[in-house]
């Protein structure tokens, strides 16, 4: 876009304006014969990553919670925050999906549902019973 704007005729300062970078950067792309790949910059290293294949392990095992987890490396040495072995276990914790669940429906009339917990109770004679009718 740089260098279209610059072949209409335009000066650096306006390409600058229109385009919101630099007047230096619009000069540099000008005089750029080809142009720039983008470079990867190198991963940051994290305080958790020498204890990550512990975690992993562990949750392989079983199904560990991340406040166990972070209690278990703090004392062979973590010295990080709760929220990165959190956040860590989040991404890497195998989905647990919810079983389908198979609806059974019948016509009106068929059939009757009751929550017998709603009944309460009765006390009789010293005993406790179930109450079905009121």
């Amino acid at each position: 876009m740089i260098r279209d704007l610059y072949s209409q005729g335009f000066c650096i300062s306006e390409i600058a304006r229109q385009t919101g970078f630099d007047r230096k950067t619009v000069r540099k792309y000008i005089q750029l014969k080809t142009l720039p790949e983008p470079q990867k910059r190198p991963g940051r290293k994290s305080k958790l990553d020498p204890f990550k294949p512990y975690i992993l392990e562990k949750l392989k095992e079983g199904p560990y919670t991340a406040a166990r987890l972070y209690r278990e490396i703090k004392e062979m040495g973590y010295d990080g925050g709760k929220t990165l072995v959190k956040d860590f276990v989040q991404k890497v914790r195998p989905e647990q999906g919810v079983s389908a669940v198979l609806r059974y429906e019948t016509k009106p009339g068929v059939q009757a549902q009751v929550d017998w917990g709603e009944l309460g109770t009765v006390e009789l004679d010293g005993k406790t019973h179930m109450k079905f009718f009121e």
